[in-house]
């Protein structure tokens, strides 16, 4: 045999191994690329069941304000068994929205443009940009603001001009 001849199968052996390499790691990428798209199709899927809840969550939501409106006004009547009744269906109403993850949204202190939303500012002796009043309940779905609360936030008190100021 000559030298050529020897060199020919090595050769030959050296062009095989880079085809078999290039589909092992083509395979890998592929397994990598698939565990990807598992993930991103379970995200996904979790979004879209998120989404369908707030959608029910927000249908849900006046309901409980009306039930809530609806006790204030039976308290100023003596329909005790109305009162008691309305009562029981807010109960109801809000334990189903908290056990599907909505929790109302925290009023006290101070104002959070990220849950609030300031209907007007007020002076008041409370702290400056405190909430002083909650006009409407704000809800969240886990971390997400479904609505936000409508609330009345303290504005520095009026300037009181001395008795050589102008008037």
């Amino acid at each position: 045999m000559t030298d050529e001849q020897v060199k020919q199968p090595e050769e030959q052996v050296e062009e095989e191994q880079p085809p078999e390499q290039e589909v092992d790691d083509r395979l890998l990428r592929l397994a990598a690329d698939f565990e990807n798209y598992k993930k991103r199709a379970a995200r996904e899927r979790q979004e879209y069941v998120q989404l369908a809840n707030e959608r029910l969550i927000t249908e849900l939501i006046p309901i409980l304000d009306d039930l809530e409106r609806a006790l204030s006004a039976a308290e100023e009547h003596q329909e005790a068994q109305l009162e008691e009744g309305v009562r029981l269906v807010h109960r109801s109403l809000a334990g189903l929205l908290e056990r599907h993850g909505v929790r109302p949204i925290e009023t006290e202190g101070q104002f959070d443009p990220h849950v609030h939303e300031a209907l007007l500012s007020q002076p008041s002796e409370a702290e400056e940009g405190s909430v002083i009043d909650v006009v409407q309940k704000g809800y969240k779905l886990g971390e997400r603001v479904v609505r936000p609360a409508r609330v009345v936030v303290a504005a520095a008190p009026p300037a009181q001009e001395g008795p050589g100021g102008d008037a």
